[in-house]
């Protein structure tokens, strides 16, 4: 028999419609409630419905077709909107806020801050809860990477040495602050690349993939680059680390690398003015 999760997205049938809502089949769990503000127009009996499945404020299961920012098993960024004597409370895109006990929080959560939780069942009440203790959620399983891949990553929090992050939803990561190209914040979304997977499990990242192989795409970029701004850029090896990167998104010694490959081949050539392409000698014309 097919079970519903908690704290998750399911596609349930409808199995009767009431003047309040839809009830869907919640199979063992029995029927569920769908109210009537989250009714689509024309959806009836015998339809499928995707929904999202948790408790209302009475512990009762209860369904809607909002998506909220954060399911079961995941990690997200949220803000706190009230703090009371049991814990705090944070919008996670539904009518009934995420409940983050005292004993789940560090540092103690206040109204208005925003916070990196990972959202799970609490195992005693099977209530869906958050927490800030993130280290203990991260998979133990060895990460299946190779150096190189792209990965989604969750900006976690500061340090010294870097930034800390979340990687795929499973696992802790790590940006080493000699190696940024730019400032990343808590609660930022972005594509990474792994550059070392350690014998611990946690993962080395970086902003742009390593190797020769992204100097290369990035050579044609840029060429590409030169050709669309009249055949003339006023840019070279000395320009600012920060103007290369807020214009390319890649580090001045890639940028650097990729001019050296253009040059080699002839395709440009270096002038006081900046990077000048060399249509003569571009056979892909």
């Amino acid at each position: 028999m097919t079970q519903i999760e908690l704290g998750k997205m399911n596609t349930l049938r409808v199995v009767k419609k009431v003047d309040f809502g839809l009830y869907l089949d919640g199979y063992d769990a029995g029927e569920i409630l769908l109210p009537q503000r989250y009714v689509p127009e024309s959806c009836g009996v015998g339809d499928e419905i995707a929904v999202f499945l948790y408790l209302d404020s009475e512990e009762r299961l209860v369904a809607t077709t909002l998506r909220p920012y954060v399911q079961v098993g995941e990690f997200a960024c949220l803000e706190v909107t009230w703090v009371n004597e049991h814990g705090a409370f944070l919008n996670w895109g539904l009518m009934k806020d995420l409940f983050i006990p005292f004993s789940e929080q560090y540092p103690k959560m206040r109204v208005g801050e925003r916070h990196l939780v990972h959202v799970h069942l609490d195992p005693r009440s099977y209530r869906i809860i958050g927490s800030t203790k993130l280290e203990r959620y991260f998979s133990q399983e060895q990460p299946p990477y190779a150096i190189g891949d792209a990965v989604e990553v969750l900006v976690w929090k500061q340090f010294e040495l870097g930034v800390r992050a979340v990687v795929d939803n499973r696992f802790s990561g790590m940006f080493y602050r000699t190696e940024l190209l730019r400032a990343l914040n808590t609660g930022e979304r972005l594509k990474a690349y792994v550059k070392r997977v350690r014998s611990d499990g946690r993962i080395t990242l970086a902003l742009q993939k390593p190797g020769m192989e992204f100097v290369a795409d990035f050579s044609e970029r840029l060429l590409d680059y030169i050709k669309s701004h009249g055949g003339m850029i006023p840019m070279g090896d000395k320009s600012p680390t920060e103007q290369i990167y807020k214009t390319f998104g890649v580090s001045k010694r890639c940028f650097k690398k990729a001019i050296g490959d253009l040059f080699r081949r002839r395709l440009i050539t270096i002038e006081p003015e900046g990077l000048k392409y060399n249509s003569s000698t571009d056979t892909s014309n």
